[in-house]
């Protein structure tokens, strides 16, 4: 029989007359992690720590003795590891995640190798260069594996791609709209996960992921405004006022989806931005102390406030609410 979901407890909770230790013990027995799951991720937490400082030392190793080294021993020395690991991670019956951490080491690899390339011959390329043809090298691995971890990496991958690209070859992009493309990278990856949470069951995102990519977003369309809004001819452009209403219409959607799945989490990263964005507003083109100290004030007033309202929100949907 399969355990009861969290949501399930929640519905239950709401209709049913059940006690607040039965809900309790529920949770405890279907949800909350045991002995046995804190051994599971410390076991793939240090395999991964492992496989981290295996990639770390190789990079060193080559800083260290680069000289002494022929250009055929570094390149091949690398793509020997790329093609251990990825032959362990084939052949070896070993369980899906320790094969995907090792996966995701070989993906670090491949960075390494296109790094070393470019150091031997010089090629000269540039910086967006590199990070773009290491993402391509590693979509597949990371599409057919649907390792999270390695998810992550990807994203971080294409959003530092397309930064060096817009400072090294299109720096003329109006900043507002550099970040406002970059929230839409994220916030589309975010949706995407959202829904297959929902449409897919088997390849549910976990939390860490959608957080990260949530906070991602919403740091993207905070600086998006705030620069939009910093400019004299803010209210000139349609777009920068077709910009602003997107990024205001995923707030509110973001609050609103958070109040209903009963996560928290979306309920706090949110009303933060809009602190830090009207803070921002409050203390463009100014250098009087008064502004600074009249800021600081509502900075701390907003956040005891939203602290209130959580923590009141919380209480009235005890074992509901979430991270």
């Amino acid at each position: 029989m399969n355990k009861i979901k969290q949501e399930e407890i929640h519905i239950i909770s709401r209709h049913s007359n059940l006690s607040k230790q039965s809900i309790q013990d529920l949770l405890i027995k279907n949800v909350y992690n045991d002995k046995v799951s804190w051994y599971k991720f410390l076991q793939i937490l240090f395999i991964s720590l492992g496989v981290s400082f295996l990639v770390a030392g190789l990079i060193f190793f080559f800083a260290y003795n680069w000289d002494e080294l022929n250009k055929f021993v570094k390149l091949g020395l690398i793509q020997f590891l790329i093609i251990l690991t990825i032959g362990l991670a084939y052949f070896l019956k070993i369980s899906e995640n320790l094969k995907n951490i090792v996966l995701t080491g070989a993906a670090l690899l491949v960075g390494v190798l296109f790094a070393v390339f470019g150091q031997i011959y010089q090629t000269g390329a540039n910086a967006y260069d590199f990070f773009l043809i290491w993402t391509i090298c590693i979509s597949i691995w990371a599409i057919v594996s649907n390792f999270y971890p390695l998810w992550l990496i990807f994203m971080i991958l294409i959003n530092t791609t397309f930064i060096l690209y817009i400072k090294q070859v299109s720096n003329d992009w109006n900043e507002s709209t550099f970040f406002f493309i970059l929230y839409c990278i994220n916030g589309f990856v975010l949706i995407m996960n959202i829904l297959s949470n929902y449409y897919f069951k088997q390849i549910k995102a976990p939390n860490w992921y959608t957080n990260i990519l949530a906070i991602a977003t919403v740091t993207f369309a905070s600086a998006s405004i705030i620069i939009m809004i910093d400019n004299p001819y803010f209210y000139e452009r349609l777009i920068n006022i077709i910009i602003l209403m997107v990024c205001l219409l995923s707030f509110v959607t973001g609050i609103l989806y958070g109040y209903r799945t009963k996560n928290i989490f979306y309920l706090a990263i949110i009303p933060l931005a809009i602190v830090i964005i009207i803070s921002s507003i409050l203390v463009m083109n100014t250098n009087e102390g008064g502004m600074f100290l009249l800021t600081s004030l509502f900075i701390t007033a907003c956040i005891a406030v939203i602290t209130m309202i959580l923590l009141n929100v919380q209480k009235r949907g005890k074992n509901e609410f979430n991270l």
